[in-house]
């Protein structure tokens, strides 16, 4: 889909704001989803769907279990227990470049940009498919000669969208924490994801920078592009999320609109603890998540 073609946001009027709740049109389902590291329970997911369409906050104190749920269900790690289904495919135990194949890509808390190579260089190694990786094919340039120039043309139009046509020739080591952010949202897109999952994508970026990636993330859901997005900023959820997904100790504890979340009670316990009655300030609970 085009970047200036835009759809109708679907809407969840009339879904419950609970944990688990049924979705009109649900992208990725997730059953019974265990994981386990020694006798420790890091994720324990009865039931979650995400839906088609919309940006999903995944929010929750550090700890919670949530970028190891992100590992689950895009091949980076494997449950011990349970099943998730993508687009109405099951993944079973597929590995991340198969899942990423299906159209369910995600990114880093932590950026994956090849320091040594260039922004460009970055970019094309995101796309597909690339008949030229083939160590035959390789040898004979008519064979992917074409394609390469249809992903190059691709990835600078992805470089001129995100504000990084300037930094094509350079070193991706060169770039910024923000710029890396924007990089690696980009080269995700290489491959037309359906679903595309961030991880803490405002971490350590400059206030000159946040606005851009607000916007860019917003951009991805007026694609049609369904998002899910890990984030401890209250102001970040406010500002892009359509649902509110809350994790704490693993599991799934509430479920609903912004403007809800910050009101319930079981999620103000888990932040703050059982003896706290006041509105949850989701501003001390920054920092990076187990």
């Amino acid at each position: 889909m085009s970047a200036d073609q835009t759809v109708t946001i679907p809407s969840l009027e009339g879904v419950a704001e609970q944990p688990g709740s049924a979705k009109p049109d649900p992208m990725l389902t997730a059953d019974g989803i265990v994981r386990r590291f020694g006798g420790l329970t890091a994720v324990d997911v009865d039931h979650l769907e995400i839906q088609r369409g919309i940006i999903t906050a995944l929010i929750g104190p550090n700890g919670a279990g949530k970028t190891t749920f992100f590992n689950l269900m895009t091949g980076f790690d494997t449950p011990d227990e349970g099943t998730w289904a993508f687009d109405g495919t099951a993944m079973g135990s597929l590995p991340a470049h198969k899942v990423a194949r299906n159209g369910m890509v995600r990114t880093f808390q932590l950026t994956k940009a090849l320091s040594r190579l260039t922004v460009i260089e970055n970019m094309k190694l995101g796309a597909a498919g690339q008949v030229g990786e083939n160590l035959f094919r390789g040898l004979v340039k008519p064979l992917w000669g074409k394609q390469e120039r249809e992903i190059e043309e691709r990835a600078d139009a992805l470089l001129e969208r995100f504000k990084l046509a300037h930094m094509r020739e350079e070193f991706a080591g060169t770039l910024s924490g923000g710029q890396r952010k924007l990089l690696e949202m980009a080269r995700a897109l290489m491959t037309d994801p359906s679903l595309i999952m961030l991880d803490e994508p405002m971490a350590g970026v400059n206030p000159a920078l946040t606005q851009s990636l607000l916007g860019h993330v917003k951009s991805l859901r007026d694609e049609g592009r369904t998002v899910v997005f890990v984030e401890h900023d209250m102001d970040v959820v406010r500002d892009i999320s359509d649902w509110v997904v809350v994790m704490a100790e693993g599991s799934i504890i509430a479920e609903g609109p912004h403007e809800a979340i910050g009101a319930n009670k079981t999620v103000i316990d888990a932040y703050l603890g059982t003896s706290h009655d006041a509105p949850l300030d989701f501003g001390d609970t920054e920092g990076a998540d187990a």
